[in-house]
């Protein structure tokens, strides 16, 4: 037996299909569509991006988000809040019924808690010390 890189999409997907398969058989309701791309992008009047989420739903009907970025210069004025409030209703009617996400704390630690979501674990010290790795979730009704 031999470990490799995998060689393209094919033999990724390879994986994911056995994973999925041995999934089905161990929960009794299993969304069909695997893998749900959530990914919204925002842009200003000249159409320069300043902000957007990435994220799936997956079979577990979890929306996992993977990357959230607001521009620096439009922190503060809503942007953020109206992606996430868009992305949570789009995860919704995909059949999430839950977000999970993780941020550093010098990142948007303070914002996820005023968006309802509950800090389900963290790892001090990290990046760096003094600061700490921090993941929540939200459940979606």
């Amino acid at each position: 037996m031999k470990i490799e890189v995998c060689k393209g999409r094919e033999e990724a997907q390879q994986i994911v299909n056995g994973l999925n398969a041995y999934n089905k058989k161990q929960l009794d309701w299993f969304l069909e569509d695997v893998y749900t791309p959530i990914e919204l992008v925002a842009k200003n009047d000249e159409g320069k991006i300043v902000g957007g989420i990435l994220g799936h739903v997956g079979y577990y009907a979890g929306f996992y988000v993977r990357i959230f970025w607001i521009d620096k210069n439009e922190r503060g004025k809503g942007l953020g809040t109206k992606i996430l409030q868009m992305a949570e209703e789009k995860a919704k009617e995909n059949g999430a019924i839950m977000v999970t996400l993780d941020t550093f704390s010098f990142q948007a630690e303070t914002f996820y808690v005023k968006m309802g979501y509950d800090e389900i674990g963290r790892i001090k010290d990290y990046p760096k010390e003094g600061e700490a790795h921090v993941f929540f979730k939200k459940e979606l009704k």
